[in-house]
């Protein structure tokens, strides 16, 4: 009670975003939330002091200290479990847990991932055209898909009339290039589960890389698109190339709408969506 009456809007946003993936750099956050870098510093340093953020500077290869990581703190926590009615008391927030990540082998990849959302997020923020709809995180697509797949993220990328959603493989060339084309396997259970063809959107961090996997990826039968976007090169912009369309230009996320997904993959969403409808005429007659 004794902050409430200090938060804005977009304190409980940011909160609420921490809660959901959690955590974030300064800069990740300046983009999706504030005008100026120095705006953002000053007001998280704000929630910081008041308990409700918490933040580490882990150190790169060099011994070099990075921006700070910003994770909820445990006032931060109460007023997240508040606004979604439950009983702050009974939050399953541990400060020890929260803080782990910064220690984690998973750190850089789950920065990575969420520096990928909060561009498109940024992006949106600055025109009317275009919006982030909808964003997963992995833990709730894991929950939501069953363990049936195991996307780094999900989301809804709208833009000019276009609506593309896509699961998101954010790869740090930690995997054999193999285990990235196994991962195709549950993305068809996925789709014959669900009767959706989602875009599976491979994000690599160097073109030798991405030229790799194209190649073990080239018998997909569900919807594909890799990208090795350069340092100034924002996810939404053209440097999208579909699995099955060499030779053609790169795409913009939102153009990928527009693309004809795989017959295998038409088949398999057809066959799907035919058994739901005869089970639902099952289960009424029954």
């Amino acid at each position: 009670m004794a902050v409430a009456h200090r938060l804005t809007e977009r304190d409980r946003s940011i909160l609420t975003m921490l809660y959901r993936h959690r955590v974030f750099t300064t800069d990740q956050l300046a983009e999706m939330y504030f005008d100026h870098t120095n705006t953002a510093q000053h007001r998280l340093t704000a929630l910081y002091k008041l308990r409700l953020l918490d933040r580490f500077q882990p150190l790169d290869h060099r011994y070099a200290s990075l921006p700070y990581h910003y994770v909820l703190d445990e006032l931060g926590a109460m007023v997240v479990a508040a606004e979604r009615g439950e009983d702050p008391d009974k939050s399953r927030w541990r400060a020890d847990k929260a803080l782990a990540i910064g220690k984690s082998q998973r750190l850089r990849h789950l920065v990575g991932v969420n520096g990928f959302f909060s561009a498109l997020v940024a992006e949106s923020r600055r025109r009317e055209d275009c919006d982030l709809s909808l964003w997963w995180s992995e833990r709730h697509c894991t929950s939501q898909f069953d363990r049936i797949a195991q996307p780094d993220g999900l989301g809804v990328w709208e833009e000019a009339g276009n609506r593309v959603v896509f699961c998101l493989e954010y790869d740090r060339s930690t995997e054999t290039l193999e285990r990235l084309a196994k991962k195709l396997k549950s993305y068809e259970d996925l789709q014959v589960a669900s009767g959706l063809a989602y875009w599976i959107v491979f994000c690599f961090g160097h073109p030798r890389r991405e030229a790799g996997a194209r190649h073990v990826l080239a018998q997909a039968t569900v919807p594909v698109a890799t990208a090795a976007p350069g340092p100034t090169q924002r996810p939404h912009e053209a440097i999208w190339a579909p699995i099955g369309y060499e030779g053609v230009r790169r795409l913009q996320l939102a153009e990928l709408a527009a693309v004809p997904i795989p017959p295998e993959s038409e088949e398999r969403v057809a066959e799907a969506q035919a058994y739901r409808r005869r089970t639902a005429e099952q289960w009424q007659r029954a």
